[in-house]
């Protein structure tokens, strides 16, 4: 993974993580010990699927370019669609609070977003390549007049 690609990981991630602890901390003061856990999975959840996510879209982006933007809309959507199948496939189980499960999945989804947005917003991605050499430049065609 190249270095912006890295960063913007971590800069999605870090937070995610945060603020999934303070919610399994509350979830845990709140519905005990198995709401602290279903924060907790929630979260984990969370930074796997939109990790693994990045992690294709990048590697879209580099064999083909062409479909980068269609490519990231549909992994927006099928992301979010599995994450409502997860909250639909747990949401009777005993083992952690299936409330605090699907609240921890809810914030942190918020949270990776927008992270993701504002460390692309602060990358310094050159949208033109400069020119390095002069004697590269194609020569005007055309008529002369």
């Amino acid at each position: 993974m190249p270095s912006q690609d890295t960063r913007t990981l971590l800069q999605s991630a870090v937070p995610t993580a945060a603020v999934g602890a303070i919610v399994a901390v509350i979830s845990g003061v709140v519905a005990g010990g198995k709401g602290a856990i279903g924060a907790v999975v929630g979260t984990v959840v969370v930074i796997a699927f939109m990790g693994l996510g990045m992690y294709a879209l990048q590697r879209t982006a580099k064999s083909l370019p062409q479909l980068f933007q269609a490519m990231g809309m549909m992994l927006y959507v099928a992301q979010l669609l599995l994450l409502l199948i997860f909250v639909g496939l747990f949401k009777d189980t005993d083992l952690f609070n299936p409330k605090t499960f699907a609240l921890a999945l809810v914030i942190a989804t918020v949270v990776w977003m927008i992270g993701q947005a504002r460390a692309h917003m602060k990358a310094k991605i050159l949208y033109v390549e400069p020119d390095s050499d002069n004697s590269d430049k194609p020569e005007k065609s055309g008529s002369s007049q």
